[in-house]
């Protein structure tokens, strides 16, 4: 049997990892649409990917250009939820974990983090790309090496739930981002290109670039990895497995529901309806990654969850991260 300790520094690394790599791609995009577009109301657009990204709204006092954007979801050291912090949080989980990681895991963490300040230096010489390609970069070694060099036992299932549970929150914030825009906008591609499924879209749609196709291919696709469909079927898999108590009546445990039956409102919807209502359907499969967050917090930590990331749905005034206790 793990320790729950262990169990748990798995289930965030995978999280953290996973939403720091979410968030350099969302930011990257965002950054290159807000400097190549004359047109564009930068604060307004700004404080949209900060709210998406459930991060403190700065007053409206204060205008947000592209480097305060960049500052406040990058590079800001002491913000819970930018980047470097998230790095940060999943390294002093592995630390906390070592004897169930490899050490090739661990020295790509402490290197990633170390290596932060030189990342910082050369964006700020270059442009914000050179931080954001360092991240995503060393978040796919990470994954590369934990799936390389970590057994497949109920560890490595703790780090593939908690990395699925965050790629399908940051897929819906991707969604979300472009729920609002006409079904012809142009924009929606850009959901895409931060899931880095734009080259995979067209090879399977044959270069139809349209709102209904997209959310069809993030949402329901059974192949992609990063759709919500796939994700959540991941999470289901692996919480499956961790999940050994026999039973003859089917009782299963509430986060196993919970996937099962989110999972299944996708997997019988009709293609056709997916933008039917789609706000509403990104926002219910959102409160259900909270739900599932706290229902595998409870069952496997036996603690209360020490982060909860805000829904897109709160005002630019209140909290958007709340930190409930600690490890």
């Amino acid at each position: 049997m793990m320790l729950a300790r262990n169990a748990e520094s798995l289930y965030w690394i995978g999280r953290y990892v996973e939403r720091a790599d979410d968030m350099a791609r969302i930011l990257d995009v965002a950054i290159h649409q807000l400097l190549e577009d004359a047109t564009v109301d930068v604060d307004r657009q700004a404080r949209l990917v900060i709210q998406v990204l459930g991060l403190d709204t700065p007053s409206t006092d204060d205008l947000i250009d592209v480097w305060a954007l960049t500052e406040r979801v990058a590079y800001d050291k002491d913000a819970i939820g930018s980047i470097v912090d998230l790095i940060r949080s999943a390294r002093e989980n592995a630390r906390g974990a070592r004897e169930v990681t490899s050490s090739e895991m661990w020295e790509c963490l402490n290197t990633t983090y170390n290596g932060l300040n030189d990342a910082e230096r050369r964006a700020r010489r270059l442009g914000p790309h050179e931080f954001l390609s360092y991240v995503k970069n060393r978040a796919a070694m990470f994954a590369g090496l934990a799936d390389a060099t970590l057994s497949h036992d109920d560890g490595y299932r703790y780090l593939l739930l908690g990395r699925s549970v965050e790629r399908v929150d940051m897929t819906i914030r991707m969604l979300l981002s472009r729920a609002g825009d006409r079904v012809t906008s142009p924009s929606w591609v850009s959901v895409l290109v931060s899931a880095g499924a734009h080259d995979t879209f067209l090879r399977t749609y044959r270069g139809r670039l349209d709102a209904e196709n997209i959310v069809e291919f993030m949402l329901v696709d059974r192949l992609f990895p990063r759709s919500v469909f796939h994700a959540l079927r991941v999470a289901e898999h692996n919480l499956n497995d961790l999940e050994k108590r026999p039973s003859r009546v089917g009782t299963q445990a509430e986060a196993l529901l919970l996937l099962g039956r989110a999972r299944s409102s996708l997997e019988f919807i009709e293609p056709g309806n997916l933008l039917e209502d789609l706000q509403d359907r990104l926002l219910d499969l959102q409160d259900t990654c909270r739900a599932v967050n706290e229902a595998v917090t409870g069952q496997y930590f036996h603690v209360s969850p020490y982060v909860s990331w805000a829904d897109a749905r709160v005002s630019d005034s209140e909290d958007h991260m709340i930190e409930e206790s600690e490890l």
